[in-house]
């Protein structure tokens, strides 16, 4: 090897691959999709007029796609004029540092551009885009590395009009999507050039919009993901069917992403479909499923629902609106009907961070089974000009090293929730 060759080799060894820390948050709903951080020395309560406003970036363009942060980089998606973009911004200061075109601009009248959340894995970043492009992008630069679209491609068909929403998921050498359809609902790829590795051939429902969950059941590895009659859950390996569950009531849409806990699978969907327990017993080829419960009690748009101890907790479209309910039981332990309107939430230090899809309020609550136990709320600074009327404020909260991330649209903001004065008497 001559003297050229090996100093190419050694900068290829030493190209820089983004490693994954503990408050980090590389993909939909956090390293392990639960939407729990496990980020502690964050403030328990806030100024009247909230954490302190680190920065605002301003040309993220339209969608809902939320942020995914590994070290000092935010990744996200929108939609600048005519087409959707993956970009990457410096954390420390909001600055762009770069933007790749995915593909054309998804329109809808509630809100243009791409929904999805990109999954950092290393040196490689997975996005889709709401017309069904998937892209596998250098984490570095941007720079394209392979691209298939779930339609065209893979035969894929959405459950109806609103396009494709879900974030990728990173399993060793795959990387796992949704396209629905007759060729098999969930697609593995070879994450380093796209091929396809497997269909779930056994499983053929159109697409959610829902985000899938890896879980590990009875000793066998398998994708868990809600589909638009139901829930079912492959097998990792090669995508055999090993269960199906369906759901009565679901239609229109289904969205929240499935929580796994042991041998149960617990599901909800808006529009009136109520939330269901799924318990999962060893079976011939694969697994029983059985209903635990069914009711209303949690009736889940969008906004998600988090897991935390026992309990459930989420904004429900019934009378009930932010709501704690027991995972095993499915009954109310508390519920508030007053204090915040509809809207997502996510978790960290012992606290919910609810963000209002009518106005842009984020309020912190006590993750408690005992009530409603405020620390303090604001409002955003400023709203988007380019949320179209029929739009809310739909992308969800995210906190990661110290920092809480909220979007409207074009606009992110970047607030720090450190607590430097507990830090400090350490």
């Amino acid at each position: 090897m001559n003297t050229r060759s090996w100093l190419i080799l050694v900068l290829c060894l030493c190209a820089p691959a983004l490693s994954v820390k503990g408050a980090d948050w590389p993909q939909w709903r956090g390293p392990n999709r639960t939407d729990v951080s496990t980020e502690t020395g964050l403030l328990k309560s806030w100024p009247q007029n909230g954490p302190p406003l680190v920065w605002t970036f301003t040309n993220s363009g339209v969608g809902y796609s939320g942020p995914a942060i590994v070290g000092d980089r935010l990744f996200t998606m929108g939609a600048r004029g005519e087409t959707e973009y993956v970009f990457a911004l410096d954390t420390h200061a909001g600055k762009e540092l770069w933007a790749t075109k995915v593909g054309p601009l998804f329109s809808e009248k509630r809100g243009d551009g791409p929904r999805c959340t990109p999954t950092i894995d290393g040196d490689r970043l997975y996005a889709l885009g709401a017309k069904g492009d998937l892209v596998c992008l250098e984490t570095e630069t941007g720079k394209p590395v392979w691209k298939i679209n779930l339609q065209k491609d893979l035969g894929g068909k959405v459950m109806s009009t609103w396009g494709y929403t879900e974030s990728p998921l990173v399993d060793g050498n795959k990387v796992i999507c949704t396209p629905g359809g007759a060729q098999g609902t969930l697609a593995a790829l070879d994450k380093n050039t796209g091929k396809v590795l497997w269909r779930s051939t056994g499983l053929k429902e159109l697409a959610s919009y829902s985000s899938m969950v890896l879980a590990e059941i009875g000793g066998v590895q398998q994708y868990v993901q809600v589909t638009a009659t139901g829930a079912a859950g492959v097998a990792s390996a090669d995508g055999r069917l090993l269960w199906k569950y369906v759901k009565d009531g679901f239609r229109v849409a289904v969205i929240p992403t499935p929580i796994v806990r042991d041998n149960y699978v617990y599901i909800t969907s808006g529009y009136g479909a109520g939330c269901d327990l799924i318990k999962l017993t060893p079976a011939e080829k694969g697994f029983k499923a059985e209903k635990v419960y069914a009711n209303k009690n949690m009736v889940n748009h969008h906004g998600g629902v988090i897991l935390v101890g026992d309990d459930l907790f989420g904004y429900s479209e019934s009378e009930r609106a932010w709501v704690c309910q027991d995972f095993k039981s499915g009954n109310i332990v508390w519920e508030e009907k007053q204090k915040l309107k509809k809207g997502s939430v996510t978790c960290a230090d012992g606290h919910f961070y609810c963000y209002s899809e009518d106005n842009g309020t984020v309020v912190l609550v006590q993750a408690s089974p005992d009530g409603w136990k405020e620390g303090g709320r604001f409002k955003v600074p400023q709203e988007s000009s380019l949320r179209k009327p029929d739009g809310r404020f739909w992308t969800h909260p995210v906190v990661a090293n110290g920092h809480l991330y909220l979007r409207d649209q074009d606009l992110i903001f970047c607030f720090d929730v450190r607590d430097r004065a507990a830090s400090a008497h350490r």
